[in-house]
């Protein structure tokens, strides 16, 4: 079974104040930029609030994460998406199931992030967004040693047949765009 670091209840994730920090359509917008996809898998869905989202701007919807608490309040909440439990290193889907393959804080979480990026990349047909905190110690958020620096996201990325990569610093987050 996978390893999953986030041990809090389903109802902090959706906090206001966290919501805020996530600045969830700014990032959604910025991950759809530029190629309007028709379906986003979200990889580490938990209570789904970026697959609500991508939703509400009119793609459907694919959710993956391996705690079944948070999977089930995903379900409850959009039952119109298709949510299984799952790991991003081994992803349940067929070779570029999905325009958009987004990540929010989940590679950090993840027990080998090349596998990680080289699955959501498998399944990818236009874009790999990856959203995570910053390498900074903070009140808010995971510890620093599970955060990571912006190399240990690009790293694993360069033997991947991506054409270019946008990093995008936010007012809380850093998002990565891996464009096929």
């Amino acid at each position: 079974m996978h390893d999953y670091r986030y041990a809090g209840d389903a109802d902090r994730l959706r906090r206001p104040e966290r919501l805020a920090l996530l600045e969830v359509d700014r990032v959604v917008n910025l991950s759809m930029k530029g190629i309007e996809p028709a379906n986003v898998l979200d990889v580490g869905t938990g209570t789904g609030i970026f697959a609500e989202a991508f939703a509400a701007r009119g793609a459907g919807i694919s959710g993956i994460d391996p705690n079944p608490q948070l999977l089930n309040r995903a379900i409850a909440l959009m039952p119109e998406g298709k949510f299984l439990s799952g790991v991003v290193e081994d992803l349940p889907f067929e070779d570029k199931s999905f325009d958009l393959v987004f990540l929010g804080h989940v590679l950090h979480e993840s027990d080998d992030r090349m596998k990680a990026l080289s699955e959501c990349a498998r399944c990818a047909r236009k874009r790999v967004a990856v959203l995570e905190w910053p390498y900074t110690a903070e009140e808010i958020g995971p510890p620093i040693e599970h955060r990571l620096r912006i190399e240990e996201i690009l790293e694993p990325s360069r033997s991947l047949p991506f054409t270019s990569i946008d990093t995008i610093k936010l007012s809380h987050m850093v998002l990565v765009r891996f464009n096929f």
